[in-house]
């Protein structure tokens, strides 16, 4: 485990700044996820711990030390990237130890540190093929062992599941969730993908346009988002922000009146329960099976709700309790009820 603190960073790209001014201090053991849409700077914040980006301004440190001007090989960092990386004329247990190789350890060593990591993640099978015989959970899965065999203090995730299916990426996240568990290892992960970020995740960071929007507990994001990106960002489908028609709403429930309401698809009742009634009309209604996702529109304005309850499109009425609003100002900044 490991001690890590990232201090005033800033980075630009010519004149486009997209870190700006980012502080967050790592506890010992903790998973990490980088969260936000494409282009939020969340790849260059881990390519800059890593030491594959230059840091424009701050500090990076890990165990009290600052690692800014240290080389990627002596960082005691680990990278698993997207795209897998592996050699294609190495086998598994050759690109597995290829690290292990240049830092010139014992072959002994080399061996127990490749199988050890290959039985962590149940690919003992596959040290004899080559990365074209494998499938991409599999090459992902070789990747991340090859991380592994480097005992590193920290391990850093790009995107690592983006390339896989949806039935793979929910069993790889599976694996990694584990893994951490296991390793007991500092773990910071980038995704553009909130279902990750919050299962995942012991921490989140939600970043726009370089700037930290909100960092909690996946529990403090969904429940208690500090504006509108945030609230929007986690959960899906996303929230419902009112403007139009809230007024005499709020009038009603004694609240003070705000710019935005919002509330959440699945807090949205279609058999009356709840204080907060609106008049909608039903557009579309998706089956899911085990529960279905209805888009109405009240006053102009898109509604998303997410029910296990048998609905038709002749739905006329929902409704909501109070203590599910949320309420946003001007700003679109979180008011407190």
């Amino acid at each position: 485990m490991a001690n890590i603190e990232l201090k005033n960073i800033e980075k630009s790209f010519g004149n486009n700044k997209v870190i700006n001014n980012f502080n967050i201090k790592i506890n010992d053991g903790e998973f990490i996820v980088l969260v936000g849409p494409s282009g939020c700077g969340k790849s260059t914040l881990l390519r800059m711990i890593s030491g594959l980006e230059s840091v424009d301004k701050g500090e990076i440190h890990l165990d009290n030390k600052i690692i800014n001007n240290l080389i990627p090989s002596k960082r005691g960092i680990a990278m698993v990237f997207q795209s897998y990386a592996l050699y294609p004329h190495m086998n598994v247990y050759e690109n597995m130890s290829f690290g292990l190789k240049t830092e010139k350890l014992e072959k002994n060593e080399i061996d127990k540190k490749v199988k050890d990591a290959a039985k962590t993640l149940q690919i003992e099978d596959l040290l004899e093929r080559k990365p074209r015989q494998l499938s991409g959970g599999q090459r992902q899965r070789v990747a991340i062992g090859r991380a592994i065999t480097r005992n590193p203090k920290l391990f850093l995730f790009d995107e690592p599941l983006s390339n896989l299916d949806a039935a793979l990426r929910s069993e790889m996240r599976v694996e990694i969730s584990k893994l951490h568990k296991q390793l007991n290892t500092n773990m910071i992960y980038v995704t553009h993908d909130q279902i990750e970020a919050m299962t995942l995740a012991d921490k989140i960071v939600i970043l726009n346009n370089g700037n930290v929007e909100q960092v909690g507990t996946p529990d403090e994001i969904y429940n208690n988002p500090s504006n509108i990106f945030v609230a929007e960002f986690i959960g899906v489908p996303k929230m419902n922000i009112l403007r139009n028609g809230i007024e005499s709403l709020l009038k009603n429930l004694n609240l003070k009146p705000e710019t935005y309401l919002g509330i959440r698809p699945e807090h949205i009742h279609t058999n009356g329960n709840g204080e907060v009634k609106l008049d909608v009309k039903v557009d579309l209604i998706e089956n899911l099976g085990f529960e279905k996702i209805i888009y109405a529109t009240y006053k102009g304005q898109e509604l998303r709700i997410k029910t296990s309850d048998n609905i038709s499109q002749n739905l006329k009425q929902i409704s909501f309790s109070k203590n599910k609003i949320f309420l946003f100002d001007n700003n679109k900044k979180r008011y407190r009820i």
